[in-house]
């Protein structure tokens, strides 16, 4: 083994959250959210884990080919909905449910000449502004859904929060009142809540929620991490000191000179950087673990490599462990210090790195 870069995925923990969020809405469905490889951590894997979860989200079909590959028959959703009729013939093979959004997505439908009926969840913009039909055209939509001979008659209704991570915001406030005034005369099982809405917002529960970062121990609110809320990080990344160099008062470490050595001092070279995944744009100072002991990562971050300031524990050796992140270092702390946030940083890890379950 060349690198020894790891991330270790922590299958309690994924059980753990999912736990954890029929806890905190245990009148909802949950559908856990397993896009972008399971944000992160690896698409199987992460479904085989979360296998007590009432259905998977996914944003490609793709992924529910992959879902369905290795005997996973809960129910499906395509959140990002068909792009094209050959999509249908999939969605029907794979029992999948879809997501409408779009007259576009519409218009597919009305040309299928298939009678098998498809179960659809209609998608409506109560204020996020990206996806979905706007209020004005709810019951139109859903007249037109109900027409068809291939749609399901059981027709789910559901939107997308901005700014659920403010637990004392208005816009949710805003968009949940949107919601109910929008389909208070249609019928159909009700989904708002994402995971920061399950941590923070009740009243929006409702019949199904949509779990994604939870289940993987995140938190995407200001200065909280997964932890504040019970949740149990699933990843761990961690790699080895692959070098020790000591280095003179006022020499400069990394590229472009951007930080010198205010005395002579032990300067510590971890195998990881952004070609595993590791962010860039983490700043000077940020944190990794050795041996327990918290230490500032001084210089740039480069494609292999980071270099830290090992004053704070001099006995540290070339061999020794480097974490990362994980549940003894919050992944949210490197995300707030990288002007990022925890999903962007697990989805990040790239293909050389090693996965492993723990």
């Amino acid at each position: 083994m060349s690198r020894a870069t790891t991330a270790t995925i922590h299958i309690e923990a994924l059980r753990h959250n999912l736990s954890r969020v029929r806890a905190l809405a245990p009148h909802s469905k949950v559908m856990a959210v397993v896009k972008a490889d399971g944000y992160g951590h690896g698409l199987e894997r992460v479904a085989r884990a979360l296998e007590g979860a009432d259905a998977f989200g996914v944003a490609a079909l793709s992924d529910a080919e992959r879902l369905r590959a290795v005997g996973l028959s809960q129910r499906i959703v395509l959140l990002s909905g068909i792009d094209d009729a050959s999509d249908l013939p999939a969605i029907r093979r794979l029992g999948v449910d879809t997501v409408v959004h779009h007259d576009s997505q519409l218009a597919l439908l009305q040309q299928d000449t298939e009678t098998d009926p498809i179960r659809v969840w209609l998608k409506l913009d109560t204020g996020m502004h990206r996806l979905g039909f706007a209020a004005e055209r709810a019951r139109t939509v859903y007249a037109q859904l109900k027409m068809m001979p291939n749609v399901h008659d059981d027709i789910m209704l559901m939107t997308h929060f901005a700014s659920s991570d403010e637990f004392d915001g208005t816009q949710t406030a805003s968009q949940l009142k949107e919601f109910s005034d929008i389909t208070h005369h249609l019928g159909g099982l009700h989904s708002l809540s994402n995971s920061a809405a399950i941590l923070g917002w009740p009243s929006a529960h409702q019949d199904w929620v949509r779990a994604g970062g939870a289940l993987y121990g995140l938190s995407v609110v200001d200065d909280k991490t997964g932890a504040d809320f019970g949740l149990k990080p699933a990843m761990s990344l961690s790699t080895k000191l692959i070098a020790i160099n000591q280095i003179r008062k006022g020499e400069s470490i990394g590229y472009s000179a951007t930080w010198q050595c205010p005395e002579d001092m032990p300067v510590g070279v971890a195998a990881i950087g952004y070609g595993d995944g590791y962010p860039r744009h983490a700043a000077i100072g940020t944190p990794v673990l050795i041996n327990g002991v918290r230490v500032p990562i001084i210089g740039r971050v480069s494609m292999d490599l980071m270099t830290l300031d090992l004053r704070g524990i001099p006995e540290a050796k070339v061999g020794d462990d480097v974490l990362l992140w994980g549940p003894e270092l919050p992944v949210e702390i490197i995300a707030k210090a990288a002007g990022s946030i925890s999903y962007e940083l697990t989805c990040s890890i790239t293909r050389r790195v090693r996965f492993i379950e723990a």
